[in-house]
């Protein structure tokens, strides 16, 4: 089956970007600048990603507020129209199917943003309930820029964009330059900016007005140094099956209290049972990385594996997120083991990197 484009494709394509698979999509992982030079900048100024393969499911009927309070985790009724929220679509079991952002762009009209291959398994849960509720797959319909770092909101007010009516977890529907866009106050990075629904025949002339404005593109290896150091879960290593957001440290996102949800009655009998594992951060003593699926073992013996490893560009050393077992504590040393060589670690609290005070190491 032939790969999937973004409408910016060829953007990428003239900027010499190295393209790769992910997620049925062709996307760039890097530009000519590189993957460090791309992760400082979003650290110290603004950077630009193409996330258009992330899905856009769209949802509107009388009955959409009460369906996606049923099928996804956290409660809508903590925000209102304007607002999104971060979300999972649980399995029967409790596990994390997905995880989603939710835009709630008016009373009765909801775009869900899924990861890439788990849109047609979104979609499916909404219409599973036979509510007569419009849900459709948008995606192929529009491009998302994701524009991040401390000078982002200086950058992208250059566009004309209304910035004040899009701060942190808000979303609104403008009309720009005659363009209608869908901003919202959301990222992935741990910097602050907003991610920017385009039609997709306007994406290239909102990329390259972006470009002039001295924002550079940054790819997915950028995208993946920058959230693992801002200790934020990617579906398919902190999240995915056999894996409940209790034990990644998020049960912020499950509201127990809002009535019937799915995955509801597995996530009770696990905290009445308790947890025997959870998500801890790892630094390393060098520059190496570990890498997702290594073992970790403490006190000698293997009591778990990295779900996501790499360096970091800011702490400059190798960091990680372990799956280990309830009871380790932060100063506990851990061994990271690899085929070659092995690591030495330190439990260390999450995130790694915050904006106003990256970590310090002595």
């Amino acid at each position: 089956m032939a790969l999937q484009r973004s409408p910016l494709h060829g953007e990428h394509i003239k900027l010499d970007a190295r393209l790769i698979e992910f997620g049925g999509w062709e996307m760039p992982i890097s530009y000519s600048t590189g993957t460090l030079n791309e992760h400082r900048r979003c650290r110290d100024s603004c950077v630009m990603f193409d996330v258009s393969h992330l899905g856009s499911v769209r949802v509107q009927g009388d009955k959409s507020h009460e369906r996606l309070q049923y099928v996804f985790s956290n409660s809508l009724d903590r925000i209102e129209p304007g607002k999104a929220q971060y979300s999972h679509l649980l399995t029967e079991k409790g596990f994390v199917a997905d995880d989603v952002i939710i835009w709630w762009l008016e009373p009765n009209l909801f775009e869900i943003m899924p990861n890439a291959s788990n849109t047609s398994s979104v979609q499916n849960a909404l219409t599973a309930g036979g509510e007569e509720l419009s849900v459709i797959d948008v995606t192929s319909s529009r491009a998302v820029i994701a524009v991040q770092g401390p000078t982002s909101r200086e950058v992208i007010g250059r566009l004309n964009i209304d910035l004040a009516k899009v701060p942190r977890f808000h979303v609104q529907q403008m009309t720009v330059n005659g363009i209608e866009l869908i901003v919202a106050g959301t990222g992935y990075t741990g910097e602050d900016g907003v991610e920017i629904s385009i039609p997709a025949d306007q994406a290239e002339y909102i990329w390259n007005e972006l470009f002039d404005s001295g924002c550079i593109p940054a790819g997915l290896g950028a995208r993946d140094t920058l959230r693992l150091e801002a200790g934020l879960p990617l579906h398919g290593h902190e999240l995915g099956d056999g894996i409940s957001p209790l034990e990644a440290n998020l049960k912020w996102v499950v509201s127990m209290d809002k009535g019937d949800f799915r995955g509801k009655e597995a996530l009770v009998e696990k905290l009445e049972t308790g947890l025997t594992r959870k998500l801890y951060g790892l630094v390393c003593s060098g520059r190496r990385p570990p890498r997702h699926g290594q073992e970790v073992a403490y006190e000698g013996v293997v009591v778990g594996h990295v779900t996501s490893g790499n360096f970091s560009p800011v702490i400059e050393r190798g960091i990680a997120m372990a799956l280990l077992p309830v009871g380790l504590n932060v100063g506990d040393h851990v061994e990271v083991r690899g085929r070659s060589q092995n690591l030495n670690g330190e439990i260390t609290a999450l995130p790694f990197y915050t904006r106003s005070d990256p970590m310090s190491l002595v």
